[in-house]
């Protein structure tokens, strides 16, 4: 293409890095994607910095949850200057140079009179704080986190360099205490209350949020000066949420894991159901055959089938919910209610130490929080002392229900396999898979620690399909190869 061969080469090497670094924050950035960013240097203002983000997102990006680890990325890669980007510097970055990291380059803002010590200079700066956050001008307050981080954020010189903390900023400032004051600030004589007082405080939120957002890019972009960006990057971008390992989710991430899993629990069903469907269509039929190869001299060139009956999908789910996997328990719970959304006949049924059925919780459209919540309450899944038993909670599941898994069944497991030293139940489950038209187990710990402590799993992996599956993207791949 003629348009990004007109990108200078120091410049193209800067956006090659950092589509780079995209991908490996785990964004899928394809060849297209990277030609159509270089397309964009083209036509879009380069001193125009929220213009090229802009740019840039809307080519290498697919889903919104995907803008948070861009931004880190983006801030780092194409830092806020108050000079024009040098696309001719040695290394193509158009960063600064000529200057330290914690130099102001000449922009400094006008302060509030006033001398005296350093705390004369925080109450100065945190007028001009409050000054700017009820203007709402986005650049000068970008400007303003720059000189508050270099004159405020500045620890002790340590023998590995200057380093800088957004932590001291927000304790110099304490900028959340400046909310009632803002609010008078902007609502006037008009008074509390009302739609206007809800819109002001929305406001004033923004603009915090702002702040602290430009705060903690400043300390990445001075940090990234001192260590390099590919290292501050590995530890300032926060994995994808397809990324995060169940066992350590946070309850941020569960509202994006929870639209990740619904898809894919609609591709397992899928695919269980047309195991059913493929291959031959029954039994050959003998008479059709014979009388088709009439017309081809008795040569059977064409083969007739009887039909073959398609059963209903059944999927039998046990689901690990003691506390040791509490993360994965509940994204096994938030799969088990997609699955019951896009599967004809699913039986879910959770065990700790003793097994219940707790399909019932799970109707179509129930909130998955509030299954969770009646599962602790009415199921009866605990028997002794609540701690994981997978021997006692297989045997009660083969007792109570044993017609649950037949020749029609898929069997899906959900736990880690670890049974504080317990019996594991080996036979039971060999029996279950036994008589199941497949059989799988999910496992959310890493494959290294499989046998190791009070672990069975490489036990359990001789008589049932063991897979690691520690996050969305590892359900994924196992989903597409099934």
């Amino acid at each position: 293409m003629s348009a990004p061969s007109a990108v200078p080469g120091g410049l193209a090497g800067h956006l090659d890095g950092f589509v780079r670094a995209v991908r490996e924050a785990g964004i899928p950035v394809g060849i297209s994607q990277a030609v159509d960013a270089a397309e964009i240097l083209t036509v879009v203002d380069l001193l125009e910095r929220e213009q090229l983000r802009h740019g840039l997102a809307a080519v290498l990006l697919q889903r919104a949850s995907q803008r948070p680890t861009y931004d880190v990325l983006f801030d780092l890669w194409w830092p806020l200057s108050d000079r024009p980007a040098d696309a001719s510097s040695p290394d193509g970055s158009g960063e600064e140079t000529g200057g330290e990291p914690g130099d102001d380059d000449g922009s400094t803002l006008d302060l509030p009179d006033g001398h005296g010590d350093g705390r004369d200079l925080s109450e100065r700066m945190r007028e001009e704080l409050a000054r700017l956050l009820l203007e709402g001008d986005d650049e000068a307050l970008r400007r303003f986190a720059r000189q508050a981080v270099d004159q405020l954020g500045r620890a002790p010189a340590s023998p590995s360099g200057q380093s800088y903390f957004g932590y001291r900023v927000m304790r110099a400032l304490s900028p959340d205490t400046l909310v009632a004051q803002l609010l008078a600030g902007l609502l006037g004589d008009g008074g509390r209350g009302g739609l206007a007082e809800q819109v002001a405080r929305q406001t004033v939120r923004e603009r915090l949020a702002a702040f602290r957002a430009a705060v903690d890019a400043e300390v990445r972009r001075r940090a990234a000066a001192e260590r390099g960006r590919e290292r501050v990057a590995r530890s300032a971008v926060r994995p994808l949420a397809e990324q995060v390992d169940f066992l350590r989710a946070q309850q941020s991430d569960l509202a994006e894991l929870r639209r990740a899993v619904a898809p894919l629990a609609r591709r397992l069903a899928v695919k269980l159901s047309a195991r059913r469907r493929m291959g031959r269509q029954g039994r050959l039929d003998f008479r059709k055959t014979v009388r088709a190869s009439l017309g081809t001299g008795g040569v059977p060139v064409v083969t007739h089938h009887r039909p073959r009956k398609v059963h209903k999908p059944e999927l039998v789910v046990l689901c690990d919910v003691s506390g040791s996997v509490a993360g994965f328990s509940h994204f096994t719970l938030m799969l088990t209610q997609a699955l019951r959304e896009h599967f004809s006949g699913v039986r879910a049924f959770a065990f700790v130490d003793a097994t219940d059925e707790v399909t019932r919780f799970f109707r179509p459209g129930a909130d998955v929080a509030g299954a969770i919540a009646r599962i602790g309450r009415e199921a009866d899944v605990v028997a002794f002392d609540g701690h994981s038993d997978y021997g006692n909670a297989l045997e009660v599941f083969a007792d109570r229900w044993p017609t649950a898994v037949g020749p029609r069944t898929s069997l899906l497991v959900l736990g880690d396999g670890r049974t504080n030293y317990r019996q594991p139940g080996l036979p039971v489950l060999a029996d279950l898979v036994r008589r199941a038209r497949s059989a799988h187990w999910l496992n959310p710990e890493p494959r290294r620690l499989w046998g190791s402590g009070d672990s069975a799993a490489d036990r359990y992996g001789e008589v049932i399909d063991m897979v690691e599956c520690r996050n969305a993207t590892q359900l994924a791949d196992f989903v597409t190869t099934l």
